[in-house]
C-alpha cells in the first residue's frame, strides 16, 4: 500500500498533562505544592527505571525509559497521582516510589540473536538512496533493543556496561526494562494540548486512560486548533518524500522527483500513520524517539513508535481529536 504523507520534522516533544477529575483538567502547577516531586530527583537509576517501566505499562508514558527523573517522568507521575481512573487522587510522591519503584519484576533479560544481527539495515544519508532500500530497519542492536523495550540507548548501555556496543555478539544476555504487558485501553476521544505537547486518550467517562508526550509544529500557523476526526489507520506505512516541501535541505534541493521510502522503524513516519481530516495532518511514529521534546514538525503530531503502536490499537476511524492551545 502506498501512503502519501505530509512530512514532519524529525523531532517530537513531551507534554505536561493533567489528570481529569469531575470532568475538569488538573494541571501539574495546581498540585505542585502538595507533591514535592523535586525531592525525588536523587533516586537511584534503577529505581527510576522501575517507576518509568510501571508507568509505561499503565500507558502513562514518560517518553524513553532512561533512568532520569526529568520533566517527562514528573508529568507522568502527576497524572498517575491524580487520576480517578486509577482510583487514586492526590497521592504523595512517597506513595509513587513505594508502589512503582520496586525493581522486582521491572526488569527482564534479552538475548541477542543471529537473526537480529542479520536483519540490521544501515540507512544511507541521501533520500534517493533511501528510496532504493527494501526496508527501513534498525541500524544497530543497541537501537533495536532500546526501541523494543521503550528505552533510551544510554539506559541500555548503562544497564549493560560490559557489552561491546553498539553491536554485541549473538548470545549476549542483556538486562532490560520490562514494560510488558501494557494495560488494554479503549478510547472515546483524543485530546491534544499544544502548550503541553501531549496526547491524552480519554475514556467514555472523560478520564485519562493513556498519556503520551508528542511533538507539534514548529510554526504556530501550522498548528490546527479545534476538533478533527481520525480518517485513516495505517500500520507499517511507506512514505512519499516530496523534495519541494524541504527547501531547507540541500539534498532535497538536488532532487527533481519524489521518492517513496519503504516501511520500517526508521521510516520518517515510523511504524504507524493515523490520518486526520485536515489535508496532510496526522499522528505518527518517528525514527528518533529520543528527540521527542522538541516542537519542530511541519504540522503533524509525532510519537515514539511504541506509543504510536499502542495508540493505533486504542482508537477507530471517525473518533474525535480535540486540539487545544492550553
Amino acid at each position: 500500500m502506498m501512503t502519501t504523507l505530509r512530512p514532519c520534522s524529525r523531532w517530537c516533544t513531551p507534554l505536561i498533562v493533567l489528570a481529569i477529575a469531575a470532568g475538569m483538567f488538573i494541571r501539574p502547577a495546581d498540585i505542585a505544592a502538595e507533591t514535592p516531586l523535586a525531592s525525588a530527583t536523587n533516586l537511584p537509576f534503577t529505581t527510576v527505571i522501575a517507576i518509568q517501566t510501571r508507568l509505561d505499562r499503565m500507558n502513562l508514558s514518560c517518553g524513553c525509559i532512561d533512568g532520569k527523573f526529568g520533566e517527562k517522568t514528573r508529568n507522568a507521575i502527576e497524572v498517575w497521582m491524580n487520576n480517578p481512573r486509577l482510583s487514586r487522587t492526590n497521592a504523595t510522591i512517597q506513595t509513587a516510589v513505594t508502589m512503582l519503584g520496586s525493581e522486582e519484576g521491572a526488569f527482564a533479560e534479552h538475548i541477542v540473536t543471529e537473526e537480529a544481527i542479520t536483519n540490521l539495515t544501515p540507512i544511507p544519508p541521501k533520500w534517493a538512496d533511501k528510496a532504493t532500500m527494501p526496508t527501513m530497519g534498525y541500524e544497530t542492536i543497541l537501537e533495536a533493543v532500546a526501541e523494543h523495550y521503550h528505552a533510551s540507548q544510554a539506559a541500555i548501555r548503562d544497564l549493560n556496561p560490559d557489552m561491546s556496543w553498539p553491536n554485541p555478539p549473538a548470545g549476549s544476555r542483556l538486562r532490560v526494562p520490562n514494560p510488558f504487558p501494557a494495560a488494554r485501553v479503549r478510547a472515546a476521544r483524543l485530546q491534544i494540548s499544544l502548550t503541553r505537547k501531549t496526547i491524552c486518550v480519554l475514556d467514555a467517562d472523560g478520564a485519562i486512560a493513556a498519556y503520551f508526550p508528542c511533538t507539534i509544529a514548529a510554526k504556530a500557523e501550522n498548528r490546527p486548533v479545534g476538533e478533527l476526526k481520525i480518517t485513516t489507520l495505517v500500520e507499517h506505512p511507506n512514505y512519499t518524500f516530496d523534495p519541494a516541501l524541504f527547501a531547507e535541505d540541500a539534498d532535497a534541493r538536488s532532487m527533481t522527483t519524489k521518492a517513496i521510502l519503504s516501511p520500517g522503524p526508521n521510516n520518517p513516519v515510523g511504524t504507524v500513520w493515523i490520518g486526520l481530516d485536515k489535508a496532510g495532518y496526522g499522528i505518527h511514529g518517528t525514527p528518533n524517539p529520543e528527540d521527542i521534546g522538541k516542537a519542530a514538525s511541519h504540522g503533524c503530531f509525532r510519537l515514539a513508535n511504541w506509543n504510536a503502536e499502542k495508540l493505533v490499537a486504542m482508537i477507530k476511524i471517525g473518533m474525535p481529536v480535540v486540539i487545544t492551545q492550553d
